[in-house]
Formats: C-alpha cells, structure tokens, sequence
C-alpha cells in the first residue's frame, strides 16, 4: 500500500495526526527524563544524605509531650454595676473569648505557675543548666580545634536570680498554646514538655493561675466600685439636700400650699364669671339697642312717635296711659258730632283729652328715662364683669407658671432622690457579694501526663526529608543541567560548529572499562562498536575523490578518551585496510600501556632523533602496525616540527592505506596544531558533558586558522538511555556500517 493511500478516516496521514505542540511536549518530557535519568548518580547521592541526615536527627531529637488542661469560659458573668454603662463601652460578649485567651497567655499568669512549680531551676526552662549543656559541646569543639574559635566562645553569661526568672517565664509563654474547642465557649490550654508530668502540672498551673488572676481581678473591681459608690453617695446626698432645699424656699417665697387646688378654685370662678359676662353682653346690648332707637326718635322730634317705640309700647304703664287717652278722644270725636266747640261737654271732654295726652306724654318721658338708665347699669354691669373676669385670667395664667417652676424643682428632686436611692442600693448588694466570686469559668477537664509523645513524629520526619531530598536533588540536576553549555548530543554540535558529527560513541558500561582499549576486536559492547564502525565508514566516505591516507585524532583537554578512539578506530580500519598507528603524543605516551607494548620499545623520538630506522620501530599487532612514542624527550615540539617528520609521513603514505596519528590535546601544548597542518584529515574528539563550548570553539578555530582541514567531530562516551528509551540516541548521524 502506498504512502498516500495510507490516510485515516479524516483524510489525514498517519505520520500528520499527531500536532506539532503535542510532539514537542513529549519530545520536552523526554528529555527532562532523560536529563534525570543521567544523572540518576547525583539525585540517588542527594537523596541518601538528605535521607540519612534525617533518619541521624530524628533519632537524636528528644521526645516531647503536650498535657492540656480545659476550662469552659462563659462570655456573661455577674455584673457588679450594670448600669455603669457609658455609651463609648463595648458590648461584653464582643471577641469575650479572645480577651481571656490572652489573658491567659499573659505574663503574669505564666509567673504564677513559674513561681509555684519554681520552673526557674527546671532543667528545660533554666538558662543556667541549658548554658552548661553548651558549655560542654563548646569545650569538645574547643579541644578538636582550639584555632577555629575566638576567646568570646568560651565567655559564659552570669545570670542572675531575677534574669533566671525572667528567661524561664519567656520560656514557657513560648512553649503554651491556647485554642477554642470548635465553637464552643471551651478553651485548651496546652505545654509542650520534655517532661510529661512537669508538663501536666505545668498545664494545671496556668489554669489554677488564670482562675486566681480572674478572681483578684474581680475582687478588686468590686472593691473599686464600692470606693466609688461612697465617693458618688456623698456627693448624691448633698445634691438632693440642694434640691429640697430649693423646692421649700421656692413653696415659702411664693406663699404656696395647695397649688392644684387653688388653681380649680380659680378656674371654676373664671367659669361662672365668663357665663355671667356673656349674659350682660346681650343685656347690654338689648338696652343699646332700644336706647338708640328712642335717642333716634328724639332727635327728629317726634316725642309722641315714642309711643311706636317697642320698649315704650309694651310698658304697662304707657297702655294703661294710651286707653284714656283713647277714651278721651273717642269721647271728644263723639261730642264734636252732637255739640258745638264750647258746649261744656265738648270743652270738659277736650280738657280730659288734654289732661290724659299730658299724662301719656309724662309717662313716656319717664320710660325713656328707665332705658337710658337700663342700658347704663347694663353697661357698667359687663364692664365689672369683664374687669373680674381678666383678673381670673390673670390669676390662673400666674399659677400656671408657679406651678411649672414648682413642677420643675420637684422632677430634680425626684430625680435626685431616685438616683441616691438606687446607688444606695448597689452599694449594699456591693458590699454583701464583695467575696463572692463569679463562677462562669472553672476547669473541666484538668492535664494527666500523656503517654505518648507529640513530636518528634519520626516517620513522618523521615518521609518529608527523603520527598524534600528526592525534589532537592531533582531540581539540582535541572539546575546543572541549564548551567553546563557542554555538548549533550550530536546536535549540540552541528549547531554551535557547524561541522558534522562523524560518529556518536556511548560510555562504556562499568564492567567493560578495563578493555576498553580492545573494545573493538572483544565486541563486548555492540553499541561501541556500531560506534567505531559508523566513524570507519564516515571516515572512508569522506576520501571522495582523493584517499586522505593520513588521520589525525585530537581533542581539546587531556581525559576526552581521543587515544582510546583511535586505538579502536586503527583496530576498526585494519581489518579493510593497511593502518599505521603513530603515538604523536610524545609527553604523555599511553598507546604502548594500553595495547599491551614494550613502552621502552625503540618508537616515534628515536625515529624523528634519528637513532633509529622505520622497520626499527615497527610493533604489530595482528594486521595493525603501531609505532609507539618511544623514550621521552626533552624537545618534542621540535622533533615533531622536524623535516624528519614529514619525510616519515610521505613514506607512511606510500607504504599504507591510512595512518592515524595519536596528538596530544590542542589546548595543552602546540603539537596538536603542527601535526594538524600536516594530516589530510584531522577528526576532533569532544567528551559529552564536560568540555564547555566556548572553549571547544576557540581550540577549533585556533586550528583552522592553522589551515588543519578539520573533517568532523567524533562525539564520545555520550550516556546511555534507560531501558525502552529509543537506542537510535547514539547513531542519529549516520547508518551503521555492515561488520567486518
């Protein structure tokens, strides 16, 4: 099936499903993994001594206990004077129970028990003993190493009695811890000890001292408030004394006995006399009228027309008066029918006519006089009334104001009195429950040494150092990790010297380090020799057109195993080819030590000193042909600079396929760099993890600038994965070549 038929049912190719982002998450936990795995070494090292540091101090730690005494604390107690209540006062249940909490982490609870258990000469609270403790580990210390310390180490301080005291009081305010029981009005007290049963005694102590404070504490308020109750007596007394005596002279000046009553006298006067003024108003006013009206009559002149008048006509008198003179004219009208002028009976008849008219218009005159007089009394009968009437008045409005004045004085003296009387009062219930002590906090459940101490909890102890430990040594790992700028792999290389990576070779497991140097041939490690077979083909690729017969291995410090290599790769190549392995190193010589040589063997200095011919210094081994350093000289950078040199290269050439030349490393001494410039390929060696970039770049640029046609770079003793981790980490550069 081909590739583009291969698609999942969304039209997705396989190698497409997974994101990009997901990929790389997976490639980042790889290699955090990885990074943890590595150095595996150092996080096993940290977690075993933060392990075992733990487990020496959980096991030296002293065992201490916590006795906890309860006590139940009621947020209301009795009040001695509960209307001494200012508006600036809080309320007395606000945070009751946080107040008595710190009250009984106070001081001076804590010098009541330190004083009855005399705490200060306890070994866990007296600075004495605890400073001859530190004395004796002082003077171990002094005697391991006097020079390390100076002379204030060994000065002790001279505490006092009273310091003694002090420090123990502080110590154990420290070492107690005060809680509510949930929601409840219960309070622990608890003290932590060393020793159980000073520590439950201790417990009792704060709370017996706290009950005893509490007590005092209200003794002496009761004590206070009956001070103060006899100070506000006298001054109440003398108050209302001051009143009364106000209220009597105000009752004695005004010359008052029975207020209320004088006022109803008063008021019922003011009653009759407003009726009786109403009833002379209409009085009066009836008279007015009928007054006018005949004063109206008069002065027009019409007397008789009086007689029209109501209050005329309706008079008796002037009736009686009117029917004569009626009589008498109807006589007169009679007469003047039947008789002449002056017949006497006409002339008696005119004369009684006249006589009865005069006496009509007399009696008028008279009942005018009586309206005129009638409507003056009437007068004068509301004026009198009203003039009684506003005295009432004015007498009821002045007792009015007596009496508020008196009302006033009376309210203060009232006030007084009930203020004296009520303070009177509370200083007898003061005085009565003076000893009594209020019992809305008592101890329910007193301390018992427990059995079983609170810390150190060893196991826990343990458990978070070994955690703290693993984590510390995680993060340390991580930590060198991001500082150390050495190469980790081969892209680390391509990318910081743009050069390829010839062959990854991995770090030999333990048990094969001590053959390392035959690794190869042995095959005891097939990751190392897939390794050196992938740089013999690298190496043999890159002749191109032009075999470049002459090898040059180098490195940039001493330790990163270049000689190792190009034993293995002398080895690797022999077996396809004719090789001369040349130890150039002439300073420090391993070749011959590591493939098992006569080191005194006739080799490279007795060659270039010439003291000895090509065939003279020829060893072989199998169908590798080594020429070791030989006896060390005193000028080997001239030897190697020596025409003699290059002669033997050019006959090295001829005779073999290859020739690899073992240097020494080009950041100690300048051989590598002469050597470099005569090979046609130089393979540079780097160590993972331990030559810093910066340092590999200046060594190979300070080649190039030697014109040293650097081929690649050789990657080695790179770690090696954990079990099911891809292997394809070691040859990510270039196919592993068939075995020879």
């Amino acid at each position: 099936m081909s590739q583009i038929a291969v698609r999942n049912s969304q039209g997705v190719a396989p190698w497409q499903a997974v994101p990009a982002s997901e990929e790389r998450d997976a490639l980042d936990s790889r290699k955090l993994w990885r990074t943890l795995w590595r150095r595996r070494g150092m996080i096993l090292g940290v977690f075993a001594v933060g392990t075992a540091a733990a487990v020496i101090y959980a096991l030296n730690m002293t065992p201490t206990y916590r006795s906890v005494a309860t006590l139940v604390i009621e947020p209301s107690g009795n009040q001695v004077i509960t209307f001494q209540q200012t508006p600036d006062r809080p309320d007395p249940n606000s945070d009751y129970l946080q107040t008595q909490m710190g009250l009984i982490q106070s001081r001076e609870v804590a010098e009541r028990a330190v004083r009855e258990l005399d705490l200060s000469h306890h070994e866990e609270l007296d600075p004495r003993q605890k400073q001859s403790r530190l004395a004796k580990i002082k003077a171990q210390l002094s005697n391991w190493h006097a020079d390390w310390f100076p002379q204030s180490w060994h000065q002790e301080l001279n505490y006092t009695e009273q310091q003694a005291f002090n420090s123990a009081v502080m110590e154990l305010r420290q070492r107690t811890s005060v809680t509510v029981v949930g929601k409840s009005h219960l309070v622990s007290i608890g003290v932590t000890m060393a020793d159980a049963e000073t520590g439950a005694a201790t417990a009792n102590a704060l709370a017996q001292g706290y009950l005893a404070s509490r007590q005092n504490s209200q003794q002496q308020e009761s004590l206070t408030a009956s001070r103060w109750m006899n100070t506000r007596m006298v001054e109440l007394r003398t108050q209302l004394q001051q009143a009364e005596s106000k209220l009597q002279a105000y009752r004695d000046g005004q010359g008052l006995v029975d207020v209320g009553g004088v006022a109803t006298i008063t008021a019922n006067e003011l009653a009759r006399t407003s009726d009786r003024l109403v009833d002379a108003r209409r009085e009066r006013a009836d008279a007015q009228s009928q007054y006018r009206q005949v004063q109206g009559l008069l002065a027009r002149g019409g007397n008789l027309d009086l007689s029209s008048v109501p209050a005329v006509i309706n008079n008796p008198v002037i009736q009686q008066f009117q029917a004569v003179a009626a009589t008498a004219q109807a006589r007169v009208d009679e007469y003047s029918q039947r008789y002449g002028d002056k017949h006497p009976q006409m002339v008696a008849a005119r004369s009684e006519l006249q006589a009865a008219q005069a006496s009509l218009r007399s009696q008028v005159s008279q009942v005018v006089a009586g309206l005129q007089h009638n409507y003056q009394l009437a007068q004068d009968n509301e004026n009198s009334l009203r003039s009684s009437f506003n005295t009432n008045k004015q007498e009821i409005q002045d007792i009015s104001r007596k009496e508020f004045a008196l009302r006033e004085l009376q309210r203060d003296v009232d006030s007084n009195r009930d203020v004296y009387n009520t303070f009177m009062t509370k200083l007898r219930e003061t005085m009565a429950t003076a000893d009594l002590v209020s019992g809305n906090a008592r101890v329910v459940d007193p301390a018992i040494a427990p059995l079983f101490p609170t810390t150190p909890r060893k196991a826990i102890l343990v458990v978070l150092a070994a955690l703290l430990s693993l984590i510390a040594g995680c993060a340390i790992a991580l930590l060198r990790e991001a500082l150390n700028n050495s190469f980790k792999n081969s892209a680390d290389v391509e990318r910081a010297l743009q050069l390829p990576v010839l062959s990854v070779v991995p770090l030999l497991k333990r048990r094969n380090r001590s053959r390392i140097h035959r690794q190869f041939e042995r095959n005891d490690d097939a990751a190392f020799a897939e390794a050196v077979r992938t740089l013999r083909t690298g190496v043999m690729l890159n002749d191109d057109d032009v075999r470049r017969k002459t090898l040059v291995l180098t490195s940039t410090t001493p330790g990163e195993g270049k000689t190792t290599l190009a034993i293995n790769l002398a080895g690797a190549m022999a077996r396809v080819e004719r090789v001369l392995l040349v130890e150039a190193d002439l300073r420090r010589p391993k070749v011959a030590t590591n493939l098992g040589l006569d080191a005194q063997h006739i080799g490279l200095a007795e060659l270039l000193a010439g003291k000895a011919g090509v065939d003279d210094c020829l060893q072989t081994i199998g169908s590798l042909d080594v020429i070791c350093a030989g006896e060390m000289p005193y000028n080997p950078q001239e030897l190697l600079a020596s025409t003699r040199m290059q002669t033997f290269l050019e006959w090295a050439r001829h005779r073999y396929d290859r020739v690899i030349l073992d240097t020494p490393a080009s950041q100690s001494v300048s051989d590598a760099a002469l050597l470099c410039g005569m090979a046609d390929s130089v393979i540079y060696v780097i160590k993972s993890e331990a030559t810093s970039m910066p340092l590999v770049r200046k060594s190979i640029g300070q080649l190039l600038q030697t014109g040293a046609p650097i081929t690649g770079v050789v990657l080695n003793q790179v770690s090696r994965p954990e079990p099911g981790q891809r292997r394809d980490h070691y040859y990510d550069y270039l196919p592993a070549a068939p075995a020879q």
